[in-house]
């Protein structure tokens, strides 16, 4: 929000007082461990804690709907677990109603974080072990064409180095296909099996969401509980994030306050899409949050409250991603480092789905940044316009940068 000056305008909602408590323990557990963090996180990537930090949010935002975004938000989480919210553009094009401030958005493959954490958890309570073949937990479900489950190991599908083929492919395009229509777990699968093997499990770094499909089924075969309901009670209720949640079988709205997503159909025409089935993305996309949770989220694997420190150090140790947005970004186990431009590295993810976009980072000490807006450049720019369309992608996560490094 900006005054009549142009002057950044922060919400700042402190948090309840049982979440208090609990980013005061996670803030003695990051000064403890800050020797052995240093190690993992590299040195200079602290956000300056200054009115100047809010300026520069607001103009990168204000700048993002100038690009054509509809909207655009960000939370910034400070150490002490505080954040200030930002928002920019519109938050429905036919309404003109505005940006709702901390609104819930899709946060697509960030989901595949949560995941993460409840597979290392499970490997923390003996059920897992990270380099036993899938074939273990899932016998006789991963076969296809130069597909065997048995020679890929459940760190290479955290990691994406297992060599499957992506499902999305022929189905993310098409959104007027999908935008209503439920498919299951097993449907997904099927449609990567039904294609040849990328190359061997562990021989590179590629990207696919059929790894993490793959490994919602290891938790539900493992639990024998659906996996809303591990990543519930493992993760949203004990963090208490209120506005978090994995959307469950059929649901296609959202609970609470929240922006309109768009995206643009076969004929160009850009039109609202919000409502949507969000199943095709499960295990590897599927959740909702608004900034600020996801910001608490992402702090909380960083600081122990979710996993202990062998598991982060196992989370942490990470292979370079092919990432041409950030370049100098790798990935560990559902989790990604990114460096900055001023030096040092944050960690955090991101996710795609249609109608919005979201990048993230957490520093060194503990402060946490997340922008969204409620497009992919796709919706609104010429898939054939490929500098442009790259230049709006590159410009939400320089963002991210700018919020940490920009003074």
């Amino acid at each position: 929000m900006t005054t009549d000056t142009g002057t950044p305008t922060p919400v700042n909602r402190p948090k309840q007082s049982r979440k208090r408590v609990v980013v005061t323990t996670a803030t003695s557990l990051v000064a403890a461990g800050a020797l052995v963090a240093g190690a993992w996180w590299g040195a200079g990537a602290v956000l300056p804690s200054n009115s100047a930090t809010g300026t520069v949010v607001q103009e990168r935002l204000d700048g993002l709907v100038d690009l054509g975004f509809p909207a655009a938000l960000a939370s910034v989480t400070h150490p002490d677990g505080e954040h200030d919210d930002y928002v920019a553009g519109v938050g429905d094009i036919a309404t003109g109603s505005e940006v709702p401030v901390d609104g819930e958005v899709r946060i697509g493959s960030n989901t595949k974080t949560y995941t993460a954490v409840v597979v290392l958890q499970l490997v923390e309570e003996g059920l897992v072990q990270l380099d036993t073949p899938v074939e273990s937990y899932l016998p006789g479900l991963v076969r296809g064409e130069g597909i065997d489950g048995s020679a890929i190991t459940v760190r290479q599908l955290l990691q994406h180095t297992s060599g499957l083929p992506e499902y999305t492919t022929g189905i993310a395009i098409a959104l007027e296909k999908i935008q209503h229509a439920y498919m299951s777990p097993r449907d997904l699968i099927d449609l990567a099996l039904a294609q040849p093997a990328h190359f061997a499990p562990g021989e590179r770094w590629e990207y696919s969401n059929t790894n993490y499909v793959l490994l919602g089924l290891l938790i539900e075969k493992l639990t024998q509980r659906p996996i809303f309901e591990e990543i519930t009670s493992r993760i949203i209720e004990p963090l208490h994030l209120e506005h978090t949640y994995f959307p469950t079988v059929g649901e296609q709205g959202f609970r609470g306050e929240h922006p309109s997503g768009y995206h643009v159909d076969s004929e160009g025409e850009q039109f609202d899409a919000t409502r949507l089935d969000p199943s095709w993305g499960w295990a590897a996309g599927q959740m909702i949050a608004t900034p600020s949770d996801l910001n608490e989220f992402m702090r909380a694997v960083l600081d122990g409250r979710l996993l202990d420190e062998a598991t982060m150090a196992e989370m942490q140790t990470s292979v370079p991603s092919e990432d041409e947005l950030w370049p100098g970004s790798e990935y560990g186990l559902g989790l990604q480092s990114y460096p900055l431009s001023c030096g040092g590295v944050v960690w955090g993810h991101g996710g795609d789905i249609h109608g919005f976009e979201t990048r993230n980072g957490v520093s060194a000490d503990g402060t946490a940044f997340t922008v969204a807006v409620t497009s992919l450049p796709w919706g609104f720019i010429d898939v054939d316009d490929e500098e442009r369309l790259m230049g709006a992608y590159t410009s939400v996560t320089e963002t991210v940068d700018a919020a940490f490094c920009e003074k």
